[in-house]
């Protein structure tokens, strides 16, 4: 039996909650009769925005946040389940929970959701097919068979949190012996548009759980809005994202308010500002603060224990208002850590503590956000920005294993592409994020994802999936083009360090546009599209020849700044016989931050390892690990536990505190430091090769990583005068070792096939 993707949808109302008129999150049931037990028993779920689901009181729904967060007019995800070990002879019983999530994001007006042409009350599908040992059928769906409810989840937003009065609680409700003469018909409900799909990305689940470090009274105030919220104050150690686990013995009736932040200020106090995701706009000034922000009602008479279905949360901290001193113990509140199940594909670390604080915090960022697609944030947006996702993917297929979830989330990029070929900046989208916040730096991912996830799974089924949109979007930059060949269409050298990015746009959007051809030229010949494949080459030639001509001195980039020579050197923009002077220069430049950093998020991308492929690793080491801002090692020096927005110290302003696109450093970590590179012509997936910088003020460096072939495994540390190196090749991979310039193997050689082993390494 296949399972049925149904269209027909249900609902309890057809009002919409918001800021200020809340609809409890609906109950819905269904009771039907069994002779017998079905051989076979499939269940397909599509809830909108989120649902849980229960069969015969036992809670089977595959994750936090099921089954997708997307635009409903696009793309339907379902999840798909085999319910006959749940079923029983006599009655049973099918109950679901609804939560508003993409359905209805009322949180999200600084993005336009409430402005969604599928904006509503949430929605259920369900189709229920059973087969018997005899061959026969039974199958339902969803109707006004299905009765309903309000459930006691007052209120519920992905962005905002839940309200919960457990006074309100309805024992048993989703058991079959429940009574629920007294529940409402279910309405039916209009279909969204979208494409019914079966949900191919693994679930959200929680992977560890966090007890408080330390907790002491506390004090947030909301002075433009003249609000102090006082409670007791639980610090979990570290900046993640997940839900809190409250365990309380309370009154009938107590309120007790828990809101999250990522920081103490310099007064000591907790502090939100910079995760508030209402952003005070003139026409929002009459809405509540946008806080994460949780309650929960009690209802007495011994231990309850309660955490968020519907949301989640990105914090270190939690205030918790409305205690009495005597329940503000450490077992009143816990954090149960959550993000896509990923699993750990590889790992890193050295004899250099603050880069092994560093690859943890991007690990932990990466995973943080990490909810179905990546996210830009946890906390404010959790909005699935596309150039974050771009610029940090190499490093999270390095570290894990989101391939499933990334073929998922190009399914809906490629559903958010408007018939010219454009892009928005986030997906999903209601609209926002075509006119700002795009252009090809953030659009790049399309094709990025697509070519990184060909090199890390060698499948040319996702070169197939995206093909016709990735030469679609080549035609779409290519008619953006002006007079001179180049193109400014979108966001630049975002979050540079000193203010506005100092390479210019037209420079950016240029070289990131003649990559994404060079990519496209790659991917489309590998799946004999020759003639598509030719004109993506053409249309890189030629945005390269109109950058090297308007944008290029014989040593310079446009911008005259790290960004772009970097950028320069890294996608051979300069002639060969040119990058000596143009390296030169890039030196020069960093010299004059003293050897500091001074780039946006495309400029870090390539600095580290322009700087590697010329030699310098030691200076791309030093600049990483400077403890004074601007630097990577300055977040460690100040207490960071995951990485940054940007690198401004606190006293010039606080943005997120939980980013993932500074993230590729744990890349270059694995494939520089440790010298792991899996399949890096992207088309020889049983290669490895192994070619490992060694930077002087490191002893001692171990990476591994699990490629399409298995287990490979590098790691090198100082004895003497030499260097030994370790290798471990998986069982059938092949590829050679390289050492980096200044350095030789016994034999006088500098490259070998790789083979397991220890190799004495030399310097000149």
């Amino acid at each position: 039996m296949k399972p049925i993707l149904s269209r027909t949808f249900i609902c309890a109302s057809d009002t919409c909650a918001d800021y200020v008129h809340q609809v409890p999150a609906p109950y819905l049931r269904r009771n039907f009769e069994l002779e017998e037990i079905p051989q076979q028993a499939l269940l397909s779920v599509c809830g909108l925005g989120f649902y849980e689901v229960w069969v015969n009181g036992v809670r089977i729904t595959k994750g936090l946040l099921s089954p997708y967060i997307s635009n409903p007019d696009q793309v339907l995800d379902y999840d798909v389940y085999a319910i006959a070990p749940y079923l029983k002879t006599g009655r049973n019983t099918l109950a679901f929970q609804l939560g508003n999530g993409m359905q209805n994001a009322w949180g999200g007006y600084i993005w336009d959701f409430e402005k969604a042409s599928f904006r509503s009350a949430p929605k259920l599908a369900v189709w229920c097919g059973l087969q018997f040992a005899d061959g026969s059928e039974m199958q339902f769906e969803a109707d006004t068979r299905f009765v309903t409810a309000p459930s006691p989840l007052l209120a519920d937003d992905l962005r905002g949190g839940e309200v919960y009065d457990a006074r309100l609680e309805i024992p048993g409700w989703n058991t079959a012996d429940f009574d629920d003469s007294g529940w409402q018909p279910a309405l039916l409900a209009e279909p969204p548009k979208g494409e019914p799909v079966v949900c191919r990305a693994k679930p959200i689940v929680a992977s560890q759980i966090l007890h408080p470090v330390a907790i002491r009274p506390d004090t947030l105030t909301l002075a433009d809005r003249g609000i102090r919220y006082t409670g007791y104050l639980y610090d979990f150690g570290v900046n993640a994202a997940g839900v809190p686990v409250l365990r309380v013995n309370g009154n009938p009736g107590q309120q007790i308010t828990m809101i999250f932040g990522e920081y103490i200020g310099a007064d000591g106090h907790l502090q939100v500002q910079n995760i508030r995701f209402d952003f005070l706009r003139e026409e929002h000034k009459n809405l509540p603060a946008g806080l994460q922000k949780d309650e929960y009602i009690c209802k007495g008479g011994g231990e309850e224990v309660w955490s968020p279905h519907f949301t989640y949360h990105g914090f270190r901290y939690a205030l918790v208002v409305g205690l009495t001193p005597e329940q503000a113990t450490p077992t009143l509140l816990q954090y149960a850590v959550m993000h896509t199940d990923l699993g750990d594909r590889g790992g890193f670390d050295c004899s250099e503590p603050v880069l092994n604080q560093l690859q943890q915090m991007t690990r932990r960022s990466i995973l943080a956000n990490f909810y179905h697609f990546p996210t830009d944030c946890p906390h404010r947006e959790k909005n699935g920005w596309t150039a974050d996702a771009a610029l940090s993917a190499e490093a999270c297929l390095l570290n894990f294993d989101p391939r499933e979830n990334y073929r998922e989330w190009l399914g809906h990029i490629r559903a958010a592409m408007r018939e010219d070929g454009s892009l928005p900046g986030i997906v999903p989208t209601a609209g926002w994020g075509f006119h700002w916040g795009n252009g090809p730096a953030w659009d790049q991912v399309l094709v990025t994802l697509t070519d990184l996830l060909y090199r890390f799974s060698g499948e040319r089924d996702v070169i197939i999936e995206n093909a016709d949109a990735i030469l679609r979007y080549c035609r779409y930059i290519d008619s953006r083009r002006d007079e001179k060949g180049l193109l400014a269409i979108g966001l630049g050298d975002w979050c540079a360090p000193h203010g506005e990015p100092k390479a210019p746009l037209l420079f950016t959007d240029s070289v990131i546009s003649m990559d994404i051809a060079r990519k496209a030229a790659f991917l489309l010949a590998q799946i004999g599209k020759t003639a598509d494949s030719a004109y993506c080459a053409g249309l890189a030639a030629s945005l390269r020849t109109a950058v090297r001509k308007y944008l290029l001195t014989e040593r310079t980039a446009a911008g005259n700044c790290q960004t772009s020579q970097a950028m320069g050197l890294f996608y051979g923009i300069f002639e060969k016989e040119e990058e000596p002077a143009a390296y030169q220069q890039l030196l020069s430049l960093i010299h004059e931050q003293n050897d500091h950093i001074d780039c946006g998020v495309l400029g870090a991308r390539v600095l580290f390892r322009v700087l590697s492929d010329f030699g310098d690793a030691d200076l791309a080491l030093k600049i990483l690990l400077q403890p004074d801002a601007p630097s990577y090692g300055n977040w460690v020096a100040r207490g960071e536990t995951s990485l940054c927005e940007d690198f401004a110290p606190y006293e010039e302003h606080v943005n997120s505190l939980n980013h993932h696109f500074f993230g590729d450093i744990s890349a270059w970590f694995m494939e520089y430091l440790g010298g792991i590179r899996p399949n890096p012509g992207s088309a020889e997936k049983n290669r490895v090769d192994i070619a490992p910088v060694f930077p002087a003020s490191l002893s001692y460096v171990h990476a591994n990583h699990c490629a399409l072939c298995g287990l490979a495994e590098s790691s090198w540390e100082r004895r003497g005068g030499e260097i030994l190196l370790r290798v471990k090749m998986p069982e059938k991979g092949y590829g050679v070792i390289r050492l980096p310039k200044g350095f030789h193997f016994a034999d006088g050689r500098t490259v070998c096939p790789a083979a397991d082993g220890e190799y004495a390494v030399y310097s000149e």
